[in-house]
């Protein structure tokens, strides 16, 4: 298999730009080059075994550590749950746990003593995973009694006050914010791209109960994310519920087919656009769903509208203990269990009984884990492959 082309085809098309700041993040750090090469790394899955045995059920389609975090729901609470549906789509189950794992495998080597203890990690992750799918019952991480980095996480986002959240994203002159363009998390938008974006939120405006609160402030090109850097998105300063401190921010991406489809044998559904698939089924999937999220068109093309998601609202491990990692997988399992279960019997998903009897099966954890650990060790061959064809100019933005 050619790595570079299929990395340079997944890109094709992108926003330069952003496009060299999601390379250098691939080249970063081999968990790097797994965030941001999804197509790669469903490309290299097996076909046989739990690969093509397990149910059917709606995944996430680009699960990893880092695509897990909070965010305020519809119902303005706080959730931790899954939060990145741009691959999305009808799978065997086995497909997200296998991602998973091996983002585990990858993402906590600088945080353990050893590959045992990474492997222990995994096996917290597909104990507490079958646990809950065997229970048959979709529950939620619990706001109040969560603990450990999830806790901590939770609690900082109830404390965290409008007005500082929007000094972190803002400048503010003389009762006035603009967006903050620091080539971290935004650049500048054109004039072509600001009368776009301005006109399709005043064309959305007009279809909603209160047309003031999405009167455009300022827009820029967003920077999140690595899998999706290059992608056309905007992040947009609104009025909200009046300036400068009832401000809101919106983030409105473009909406592509999943990476997945290409790989997949499993008949999907037919959906108006790739924005109807990530929003329905971050709807279907969350326990409850994001703020402002829907699936809109401009200018004809697919995007998906929704509150922003600071970057900042995903559990940091830099300073984890071995206590606060375990903690944290068995978090990550239930909330993959609790999201299939949540979806059960939806458009060719496997319904309850299925996905509990398959959860109560043994045989499949350990062949998973092996192939989680295959999966690490030829990422790491093909990151050391697209390092090299960056060094020798072979693969530019």
């Amino acid at each position: 298999m050619d790595v570079i082309e299929q990395i340079r085809a997944a890109n094709a098309g992108r926003d330069p730009q952003r496009l060299a700041l999601k390379y250098a993040a691939m080249r970063a750090d081999p968990f790097g080059f797994l965030r941001g090469s999804c197509a790669l790394f469903y490309a290299r899955l097996p076909r046989g075994g739990v690969f093509k045995s397990a149910p059917l059920a709606w995944s996430c389609g680009d699960l990893h550590l880092e695509n897990f975090g909070s965010y305020k729901a519809d119902n303005r609470l706080a959730y931790f749950d899954l939060n990145d549906f741009d691959e999305a789509a009808l799978a065997p189950a086995s497909w997200d746990l296998v991602r998973l794992l091996t983002s585990v495998l990858i993402g906590t080597e600088p945080l353990v003593a050893g590959a045992a203890d990474a492997t222990a990690l995994c096996r917290v992750v597909l104990d507490a995973y079958a646990t809950a799918l065997t229970a048959g019952k979709a529950y939620w991480v619990e706001r109040d009694t969560a603990s450990g980095l999830v806790g901590q996480l939770l609690a900082s986002l109830r404390a965290r006050k409008r007005p500082a959240f929007l000094d972190t994203r803002t400048t503010l002159r003389a009762g006035k914010r603009r967006l903050l363009v620091d080539g971290r998390k935004a650049f500048d938008a054109t004039a072509d791209e600001r009368r776009r974006v301005t006109r399709f939120l005043g064309e959305f405006a007009a279809t909603q109960a209160d047309p003031g609160f999405y009167k455009t402030l300022d827009v820029a090109r967003r920077i999140a994310g690595t899998g999706s850097l290059g992608v056309e998105r905007y992040v947009i300063l609104v009025k909200g519920k009046g300036s400068p401190d009832g401000n809101y921010l919106l983030d409105l991406k473009a909406a592509l087919p999943s990476a997945l489809t290409a790989r997949l044998k499993t008949p999907q559904p037919r959906w108006a656009t790739p924005a109807q698939r990530v929003a329905t089924l971050q709807q279907r999937l969350q326990a409850a769903p994001m703020a402002f999220l829907r699936p809109v068109v401009m200018d004809g093309r697919p995007f998906v509208l929704r509150a922003l998601q600071p970057a900042e609202d995903r559990v940091s491990l830099v300073r984890a203990n071995t206590g606060h990692l375990t903690q944290l997988m068995a978090d990550l399992g239930r909330i993959v269990a609790w999201a299939q279960l949540r979806s059960a019997g939806r458009q060719g998903s496997a319904n309850l009984d299925e996905l509990i009897d398959f959860g109560s099966r043994k045989k499949w954890k350990p062949a998973l884990l092996d192939a989680a650990l295959a999966a690490a060790d030829q990422l790491r061959r093909d990151a050391a492959v697209f390092n090299a064809a960056c060094d020798d100019g072979a693969l530019k933005a």
